[in-house]
């Protein structure tokens, strides 16, 4: 036996791990957390200083069992979880649970799985550090408190099965709060001008710096403009520089892979944990941009040697996050003169945009020459403007240039790459110029990758932190990510040419979204719900406050029961008064009057979802004249919805057409929309809206159900029509009414006959026939 016992958390660490040490290590994961709160209301006792009960998950009693007696056999046992609060909580519950002394009991830690930073941090171990077990117990305590007591109040007064976490809910505000703002925003429009100078590689644009809200005035100006002389009124050349981006952390990371790869934020975890357990990259949770020494100098030779000297410059970025917990680097590869590794394709690519952004990080700044040119109009007294930039030295953009959320709005109609060589006082030919109707545009939604990055500036949440809350507030039906199709929207182009000035009316689409983060109707409700009565739980600057309590508790400055205490007996007593007093969420809102029966229309959230209803609900006369209701359509919401659409709802169900002398029926019932047509129902499938449904779409829809029917059908009997031998999703078997009966193997399905049918049901129906038991596995 091994005299050492080396824990970590995953087994793919644990096999890389193996590889560096010899036979004197035994290595062996833990697969995450080995013990958790138990999930009963005990969890805490509050009234012994917030004292925590923990149990071991059924999934873990077997690794646990393994690992205490491998620890009883070891002469020392060495705790390498991860480096971070959450890490040094696994070492603490490992060091708890399988009972360890701490006479023969290491700590380690290391930001990168290669051999010389094992070796190191095997010869320089340490004890717990209990400061940041505190801050993650803190963490866990406060965030157990809020779900358990803030749930069952949303259950009583929004909605049964609905939950609430601290940093989720400010997440889900934020999302809430963006969406109201795009919904108010009045878009105005303004006419851009833009004229074209030179012919063919000589052309180039030049642009008006104001624009006009009224088409007259930039009517005005082209018509000023026919027959006038152009001329350079001022030449300004100034050299530019730009420099390379900071190594990257957990935050843009996950920023730079959604834009440039289109990764979402937990598959970028998810794939750069894999790429840390390889050894290829380093630790992946981390708000530092720091480089250690040893990475610098592998930087510089890897620059110099592939690229030259007048490439490198060495740089060292500081971390601009003031709460940042952890005292490791920024993420980088192992080895820099590893450009690529081997392997799964989404890994690769992740791995390149790490390394081009770390090697980027150490090159030198990107030199460039801007051109200003300014063009006198003799007829007007404003200057077009022309704008044009050369690239002298190319330094770190021959590796990597970071992307821009907003880098559909940079491209400008009016920027030039090169302008053609220019003198000043030179007169210049216009080719020609338009004054194009351009919009305002409201605030753009958040992406998984820009919702972090807010958060990030707010101070909300760690590196740890941001993937599981964008996943929570998503799988909790608060917010959905989604693609939505834009609208068409008519603009106005004036072009001058050979003097003359045409009018024309175009269309574009505005307002598609792609991968954007929306807050349901449900989410709405609940973030208006406790904005109302626990303001505190969502606003941001008492969420970042409570993020750097947590700081002070790991730095040791602050006792963590001290913390939960002096938020939890106020937060208590709001949660007592909010169940008697508060009234029930639902987000009603009236949308008008009826216009043949007078009756009131309103839209609210129910049990089941957002839904109208015209009329009001009479108590014992509601039989008499009962409210009609219509659930919402995809892409609708409670707060934008209007009057006119909600009427339309109400048109199922309706007639779309005759198909074989019967009727086509369009509906929605208890399991979904449908078609009915000669007695016989037909599902629609989900991707198309009821409403939109043509009689060519719905005898479509038939005849191919009838045709998937027709297939599925092995063999009928005249004896007894509901008896059937059909196809199904596990092979063949037999219809018997409404018994489904298995085939023995070995018969043929054509083969059998009507009483073999009848016999074969009977025996499946036999109570003396022992029933299949199903054990679950572990």
């Amino acid at each position: 036996m091994a005299k050492n016992l080396l824990i970590v958390e995953s087994p793919a660490k644990a096999k890389t791990i193996e590889g560096y040490l010899g036979k004197d290590f035994t290595v062996k994961s833990s697969y995450g957390h080995i013990r958790d709160l138990v999930k009963s209301e005990d969890a805490i006792d509050i009234a012994r200083n917030f004292e925590q009960k923990y149990e071991v998950p059924a999934d873990k009693k077997q690794i646990v069992s393994e690992l205490k007696k491998l620890a009883k056999e070891a002469e020392v046992v060495w705790l390498a979880s991860d480096e971070d609060r959450e890490g040094e909580a696994i070492s603490w519950h490992l060091f708890e649970t399988l009972n360890l002394k701490e006479e023969n009991t290491r700590r380690i830690v290391f930001h990168e799985i290669t051999k010389p930073a094992i070796t190191n941090a095997i010869e320089n171990p340490r004890k717990i550090d209990y400061n940041l077990v505190n801050a993650q117990q803190a963490r866990r305590v406060l965030d157990r408190l809020v779900g358990f007591e803030l749930s069952p109040v949303l259950w009583k007064k929004v909605k049964p099965s609905l939950s609430a976490g601290r940093v989720q809910s400010v997440a889900v505000r934020l999302i809430v709060d963006r969406e109201r703002e795009i919904n108010k925003f009045k878009s105005e429009a303004a006419f851009k001008i833009v004229a074209i100078f030179g012919k063919g590689k000589s052309a180039f644009k030049a642009e008006l710096p104001e624009r006009f809200s009224k088409q007259e005035d930039a009517e005005k100006f082209l018509s000023d403009c026919i027959g006038a002389d152009f001329n350079v009124r001022s030449l300004e050349t100034k050299p530019t520089k730009r420099s390379p981006a900071a190594p990257f952390t957990t935050s843009t990371l996950q920023q730079e892979a959604s834009r440039k790869l289109g990764y979402s934020v937990s598959r970028t975890m998810s794939v750069a944990q894999k790429l840390y357990e390889s050894g290829y990259i380093t630790y992946m949770r981390t708000d530092s941009v720091n480089l250690s020494d040893t990475a610098l100098n592998a930087a510089a030779q890897e620059i110099v040697s592939a690229y030259g000297d007048k490439y490198h410059l060495q740089r060292k970025y500081k971390t601009k996050s003031a709460g940042a917990q952890e005292a490791h680097e920024a993420i980088r590869p192992t080895y820099f003169n590893q450009h690529t590794i081997e392997g799964d394709s989404g890994d690769k690519r992740l791995y390149e945009l790490i390394w081009k952004r770390a090697i980027a990080s150490q090159m030198s700044e990107a030199q460039f020459e801007k051109t200003t040119a300014k063009i006198s109009i003799s007829t007007r007294k404003e200057d077009l403007v022309a704008n044009g930039e050369v690239m002298k030295f190319d330094g770190f953009l021959k590796v990597y240039l970071e992307s821009d959320d907003d880098e559909e709005d940079s491209q400008q109609d009016g920027e030039n790459t090169i302008l053609p060589p220019l003198a000043k006082g030179q007169a210049l030919e216009l080719e020609e110029m338009s004054a194009t109707e351009r919009f305002s545009r409201p605030p753009a939604r958040y992406t998984e990758a820009s919702l972090v990055k807010k958060l990030e500036e707010l101070g909300i949440g760690r590196p740890s932190t941001y993937a599981p809350t964008i996943s929570t507030i998503q799988n909790r039906g608060y917010v959905v990510k989604e693609e939505r199709e834009g609208k068409q929207r008519k603009f106005r182009v004036l072009t001058l040419r050979a003097n003359s000035i045409q009018k024309e009316e175009r269309t574009e689409n505005t307002g598609a979204e792609r991968n954007k983060l929306f807050p349901t109707d449900i989410g709405a409700v609940v973030n208006d719900f406790l904005v109302q009565y626990f303001n505190g739980i969502v606003d941001f600057n008492f969420t970042a406050s409570v993020e750097k309590q947590f700081d002070e508790i790991a730095q040791g400055l602050k006792e963590w029961t001290d913390m939960i205490r002096n938020f939890y007996h106020p937060f208590h007593k709001n949660v007592e008064s909010t169940i008697e007093t508060a009234d029930k969420a639902t987000g009603e809102r009236d949308l008008g009057v009826h216009p043949e029966s007078g009756k009131k229309v309103s839209v609210r959230i129910g049990r089941y979802g957002p839904f109208v209803q015209v009329g009001e609900s009479q108590g014992e006369n509601e039989a008499a004249d009962k409210p009609l209701y219509a659930s919402l359509r995809a892409g609708q919401s409670i707060e934008t919805i209007t009057l006119e659409e909600s009427l339309e709802l109400f048109k199922l169900p309706k007639k779309v057409g005759i198909f074989e002398d019967k009727d086509m029926t369009v509906a929605i019932g208890r399991f979904g929309p449908y078609i009915r047509h000669n007695s016989a129902f037909y599902s629609l499938p989900k991707e198309i809206d009821p409403h939109d449904v043509t009689e060519e779409k719905a005898i479509e829809l038939i005849l191919e159900k009838r045709k998937k029917d027709a297939e599925r059908l092995i063999k009928s009997f005249d004896e007894d029509p509901s008896v059937k031998i059909l196809n199904g999703r596990w092979g063949p078997y037999i219809e018997f009414g409404k018994q489904n009966v298995k085939i023995p193997k070995g018969k043929e399905p054509e083969s059998l006959t009507f009483e073999e049918c009848k016999a074969l049901a009977a025996a499946d129906n036999d109570p003396k026939k022992p029933k299949k038991k199903f054990t679950k596995k572990k």
